[in-house]
């Protein structure tokens, strides 16, 4: 069941928590019970990020950490690059920045080292070297175990990979942005993880919950398409062609019996290079349904059919 996360030593469960809810549409209480619940299913990948809540995703899990759940049974993955002061959306991928957000991430998480950190994302505003060099001295100080990049193309990817790679320092993954809704990473992120060595995490792997289904109708209340902390969050995928993805895996999903989450999680979970989905779960019901996803295995005909009709424009 367990996955090695690209070519590294360590190993996860075929899916990841998500948190970025956390402090806003899930409270502190529900977030333990969704931590508690990830345990009980065998899994441990729970990942957050610096800008998250606006550090209360971070302090929330901190909380947590050996008062409820033991620090060694989780596998933390946080982000540092992406904050937000007010409305604005700030990216900072300096050595400064980045160093800085560790410090606080720590302090927040209430330990001395997390297991996965990744540098968020891409900017052109930074050299590379630059950005890599925080990572490289997270590694050497033992503030991390393991170090990744998100939201890197391929050759991005690739290019971080090889600077590492020089200072003997493994890029073991990069989250990415992948689902039947949203292929782009198939051209070139998925053919670089396979051949180059890193995992990839696949983050809105419902499509922003759209392939759930509950938009087929309308937009749902309580969604979050609705909410005020995730302005216009599924907006880009209530177009035509995402509703006929999502009926088409509505279908699947009963055909199988299962839930469209399941059916949409073990899709992407099944994908050459992908480590694990990251899923967002708001209540405990979404929850369960995405750890059941673990137990199921997509036949070929249905994942032909997925294929297809999410190709088609």
């Amino acid at each position: 069941m367990h996955r090695r996360v690209g070519s590294s030593g360590l190993r996860v469960a075929p899916l990841a928590l998500g948190t970025m809810t956390w402090g806003n549409s899930v409270d502190r209480h529900e977030a333990t019970d969704h931590v508690r619940a990830f345990l009980d299913a065998g899994c441990q990948l729970v990942d957050t990020a610096y800008g998250y809540g606006g550090g209360d995703a971070e302090r929330c899990l901190g909380d947590m950490l050996d008062h409820v759940v033991p620090r060694d049974d989780l596998v933390i993955c946080t982000k540092a690059g992406i904050h937000r002061v007010g409305d604005e959306r700030r990216v900072d991928v300096s050595r400064r920045a980045l160093m800085q957000q560790l410090d606080s991430s720590l302090q927040r998480l209430r330990t001395d080292h997390v297991d996965v950190w990744l540098a968020h994302t891409w900017s052109d505003e930074v050299p590379l070297s630059e950005t890599l060099s925080a990572l490289e001295w997270a590694l050497t100080t033992g503030r991390a175990r393991y170090v990744g990049v998100s939201n890197y193309s391929g050759w991005q990817a690739a290019r971080a990979l090889s600077l590492l790679e020089a200072a003997r320092i493994p890029l073991v993954l990069n989250e990415i942005q992948y689902s039947l809704l949203e292929r782009e990473a198939e051209s070139d992120v998925l053919p670089a993880a396979e051949s180059l060595g890193f995992g990839v995490l696949a983050w809105s792997p419902l499509g922003r919950g759209v392939l759930t289904g509950k938009y087929r109708s309308g937009v749902p209340a309580g969604s979050r398409a609705t909410s005020p902390d995730f302005p216009a969050f599924a907006e880009r995928f209530l177009d035509e062609h995402s509703m006929r993805v999502a009926e088409a895996v509505v279908m699947a999903a009963k055909g199988l019996g299962v839930t469209p989450t399941e059916v949409a999680l073990a899709w992407v979970r099944d994908r050459p290079g992908v480590t694990a989905p990251i899923v967002g779960a708001r209540t405990g019901a979404q929850l369960r349904s995405a750890l059941a996803s673990l137990e199921l295995t997509l036949p070929p005909e249905i994942v032909e059919a997925l294929d297809d009709v999410s190709g088609e424009r």
